[in-house]
């Protein structure tokens, strides 16, 4: 959990600290902390599925070839 919490505030800083540099605005910078953490967050979801819908295809094909 302590390296779960430490990646957050990595990927926090970062995401603030982009968005500082990139505009000069600490209310940007705040804003994309707060929502580009979320917006992967709900990326990676799909993604998971996706990957694991894939993987299961991919599975049942090679079951196939070696039957």
């Amino acid at each position: 959990m302590k390296k779960t919490l430490s990646f957050a505030v990595v990927h926090f800083t970062v995401a603030f600290s982009l968005g500082y540099l990139l505009t000069g605005s600490l209310l940007v910078g705040g804003a994309m902390a707060l929502l580009e953490p979320a917006l992967n967050t709900v990326a990676f979801y799909w993604h998971e599925r996706a990957w694991d819908r894939w993987g299961r295809s991919e599975r049942r094909v090679d079951n196939a070839l070696r039957a």
